[in-house]
């Protein structure tokens, strides 16, 4: 540990977004030292509060775990007060995310346009269902509709079901808010450079479509499309999930021969790695459901905890299948710092995933989670524009903040 300053110290960040993706890019850069503020409109607030199971707090854990870092305060930019106040701000800030359908900072008189000459400086990150233009742009978009749209739904499930959710999370929105993210890093970088600012548009289903490796350049090649195939992997055999003797599962993951030629040791056949056997990537693919019977027949002969040991003394990749109970069970999660437990004021001791990457010298740190609607308030209007309590008492009569 060193005495250096935190990475984005000094970067000031106004979250006008609402549920995750756009929010939990400013909670990302609020852990490495920016100055986050969360804007929320006066007696309604942020729907993540009400989203997920409730804590004694009255919130819920989800708003706890990603309002992390953040100073609340209520502002109506709907309100003519409310949006002079909010420029305001604008022009002492680096970085505004917001994630309204396209056109709804222009009808309140906030566009890109009006705030960027309150501030030349000012990074803009949009985050909507399917982006600020293109003919879908004004469609409303969730996660589940974005797993939908990019094509990974499709992929999820057995062969012979209907096409599933991939997990219960919301992956897009997660990988929607670290691409915002990085976004804004990369619009800080020019800034520093030219002084100029930026905006950063995002549709909900990109950063997850990037991420279906060859999906795209196989089928402008060739016409194929890739369909469901369960626990398996397109190009490797065997990749999958396989039971074990104690109801558990595991993963093994054999991407070529020399993998392949470990395990085929490890279970004690080593005659399944010869030439004429399986020993060649081209033979495993064609006997795919003959390959996984024999390694499922394996594990299920052995305990979870049994085939592990036995992989990882053979060099094969493989890992329990865990649940979250697991997860906070487990020696390496401890070892590692991935769990925090904090003690909030309104909830009590509550447990969340740990700030990340791990940076050696100037890590993330979580200075609470997240807080209750209007706490910063006076706050922050009084450091920031040095508004004085009276008039903040006149503009809560007045249903501004």
């Amino acid at each position: 540990m060193t005495d250096l300053p935190a990475p984005l110290e000094g970067i000031r960040v106004l979250d006008i977004a609402t549920f995750i993706a756009a929010p939990f890019a400013a909670a990302a850069l609020g852990e490495f030292g920016a100055e986050v503020i969360k804007i929320e409109k006066p007696g309604v607030g942020d729907s993540l509060r009400g989203l997920g199971t409730p804590s004694p707090a009255g919130d819920s854990y989800n708003w706890l775990n990603e309002a992390r870092n953040k100073k609340c305060v209520t502002l109506d930019l709907r309100h003519p007060k409310g949006a002079e106040l909010f420029k305001r701000m604008v022009a002492e800030s680096d970085v505004v995310v917001e994630n309204f359908r396209p056109g709804t900072l222009e009808k309140w008189g906030l566009g890109y346009d009006v705030l960027s000459k309150v501030n030349e400086g000012l990074i803009l990150l949009r985050v909507s269902g399917y982006g600020q233009t293109g003919p879908k742009r004004s469609l409303p978009g969730f996660a589940r509709i974005a797993h939908a749209f990019c094509g990974l739904t499709y992929l999820t499930g057995q062969p012979d079901t209907p096409p599933l959710m991939p997990g219960s999370t919301t992956l897009a929105d997660y990988l929607t808010g670290i691409y915002g993210a990085y976004g804004i890093l990369l619009a800080l970088r020019v800034k520093e450079r030219t002084g100029q600012g930026q905006v950063i548009d995002i549709g909900l289903y990109e950063p997850m479509f990037r991420f279906l490796d060859e999906l795209a350049p196989v089928y402008a090649a060739t016409g194929h499309v890739r369909e469901r195939m369960g626990a398996d992997t397109y190009n490797s055999v065997p990749h999958s999930h396989y039971p074990t003797s104690d109801g558990q599962w595991v993963a093994i993951a054999c991407t070529n021969d020399k993998m392949f030629a470990r395990l085929a040791e490890t279970i004690g056949r080593p005659e399944l790695a010869a030439d004429d056997a399986f020993g060649k990537k081209p033979a495993r693919m064609a006997a795919r459901e003959e390959v996984n019977r024999i390694v499922s027949d394996w594990t299920s002969s052995l305990t979870r905890d049994q085939v592990v040991e036995a992989c990882a003394e053979g060099e094969v990749p493989c890992g329990p299948i865990y649940s979250i109970a697991d997860i906070m069970s487990d020696a390496h999660y401890a070892a590692r710092g991935d769990l925090l437990t904090v003690d909030d004021p309104r909830a009590g001791a509550v447990t969340v995933p740990a700030p990340m990457p791990f940076l050696s010298a100037t890590p993330g740190k979580l200075e609470h989670l997240g807080a209750a609607m209007g706490e910063h308030t006076v706050d922050v209007f009084r450091q920031w524009l040095g508004i004085k309590e009276e008039e903040l008492e006149r503009l809560k009569t007045e249903g501004v903040v």
